[in-house]
């Protein structure tokens, strides 16, 4: 049975032909265009983008390099051949990803987004063990409550309950409970949630048998738990488990990478380097599909001798595509050229006091970077809604785009958002707070 199309005015009178991403509503909306941070519907409104898309428009909507970058490659080729050779943006970018990157991390795969990245971290964990000896190793272990992507293996080690409509997921998925989780579920203070986080994970390894399990992924900021932000020393625990269990370590970093949090990548804010890093999102400022994994040298040793580039098929026709690495390419080279990452602590530094104050008492904030997460404070569930889905319609009500769910919402502004952005961006979700959870 075909679904009615939405009566509102932003979509079409039928619909049938068109699988949306997520189910479409009254409030779902019909974009146009964009500039800067703000982005226009078909009724000619106005929005506020304070969720970069969704983390990836981290340089606005209309950065000049890097649409020139992609309008250059365009003229010279749109696509070559994958099978018989690549491109020489795929190379640079490839380059300049491993420069960016902690020490130790010589090699990048490129792909074509998030989920594409975590799916070969997986694949390249239990080949790493295959090739040494190990074939054994095929477990992996992550967070219940995480989210690493939506393809199948993505989604199986993803642990949350509204994915098991797919059915069993990869065989060898195993959860553990993250520290924030343990504080929320069992009452754990949070000053011993890592300590105690970390050795539920070793019990679990030991549990399991250190020689079933190839790699431990873990996000170290939490998207999907209002960004619950990894304790101190908590990530380097976990570094020390994987070594002396001979386990692959991942970071999802999807969400984190690419200076969100201050620095290029999270690895370094946690002075921890995890042997495969899943980086996506902003790391082409979403003028392209692209993603990559980043490798550590004795992952990568496995994949070829030293004597060239390193192979690792199967791959995906468009990954290295030479428009979406030109896209990459100039991202990064805006990023480490521009300063960004003290452009980034300054508008955090404008951000965050703005933020706790249009807050208040009505939830906690997190902040990272320009990551914020805020657990709300106020009625639960009404009309079948959570307070955080709540809080975000009454931003998009007044223009501005977050995301809300349970009883968090999140927001990561631009790069580039002004500093009366920002405080605007901060004054409709006061107002919205105002609305569904009281004065402040």
């Amino acid at each position: 049975m075909t679904a009615e199309a939405p009566s509102g005015p932003h979509w079409p009178a039928d619909l049938a032909s068109f699988c949306f991403e997520v189910p479409y509503s009254e409030e779902s909306i019909l974009f146009e265009r964009a500039s800067g941070i703000r982005l226009f519907d078909t009724e000619g409104r106005t929005y506020l983008d304070g969720m970069s898309g969704v983390f990836v428009t981290c340089f606005g909507y209309d950065c000049e390099p890097i649409h020139s970058a992609v309008t250059r490659q365009l003229g010279r080729m749109a696509f070559n051949p994958p099978l018989h050779g690549t491109n020489p943006n795929a190379l640079a970018l490839a380059q300049a990803l491993t420069e960016l990157a902690p020490p130790g991390i010589v090699t990048a795969k490129l792909v074509n987004g998030g989920s594409e990245a975590v799916e070969a971290a997986l694949r390249l964990a239990r080949l790493y063990h295959r090739e040494t000896g190990n074939s054994g190793r095929y477990k992996v272990l992550s967070y219940y409550h995480g989210y690493h992507g939506s393809t199948f293996g993505s989604l199986s080690v993803t642990g949350r309950p509204d994915v098991s409509r797919f059915g069993p997921g990869l065989p060898g998925a195993v959860h553990v409970w993250s520290p924030d989780a343990l504080q929320d579920f069992l009452g754990v203070p949070e000053e011993e949630a890592g300590r105690v986080a970390a050795d539920l994970i070793e019990r679990t390894i030991e549990a399991e048998g250190p020689d079933s399990i190839a790699a431990l992924i873990v996000e170290p900021v939490i998207h999907l738990r209002g960004m619950a932000i990894a304790p101190r020393d908590y990530l380097v625990r976990l570094r020390e488990i994987c070594d002396r269990h001979g386990i692959v370590l991942v970071f999802d970093e999807i969400v984190t990478g690419f200076g969100r949090t201050g620095e290029p990548f999270a690895a370094h804010t946690f002075g921890v380097t995890p042997d495969l890093m899943c980086v996506g999102k902003g790391i082409s400022g979403g003028y392209a599909p692209l993603a990559a994994v980043l490798v550590r040298e004795r992952i990568s040793a496995v994949l070829g001798d030293g004597s060239g580039p390193v192979s690792f098929a199967p791959s995906h026709t468009y990954a290295a595509n030479p428009l979406a690495a030109a896209a990459g390419l100039a991202a990064v080279r805006l990023f480490t050229e521009g300063d960004f990452p003290a452009r980034i602590t300054k508008l955090a530094g404008h951000f965050e006091p703005a933020l706790r104050d249009a807050v208040g008492t009505r939830g906690q904030v997190r902040a990272l970077g320009l990551l914020y997460g805020v657990r709300l404070s106020g009625p639960d569930q009404e009309d079948g809604a959570s307070l955080g889905e709540r809080v975000a319609r009454a931003c998009l009500r007044r223009g501005l785009i977050i995301r809300g769910q349970d009883d968090w919402v999140v927001l990561a502004p631009a790069f580039v958002t002004t500093e009366n952005e920002a405080d605007a961006v901060c004054g409709i979700l006061a107002e919205a707070l105002d609305e569904t959870c009281g004065p402040r």
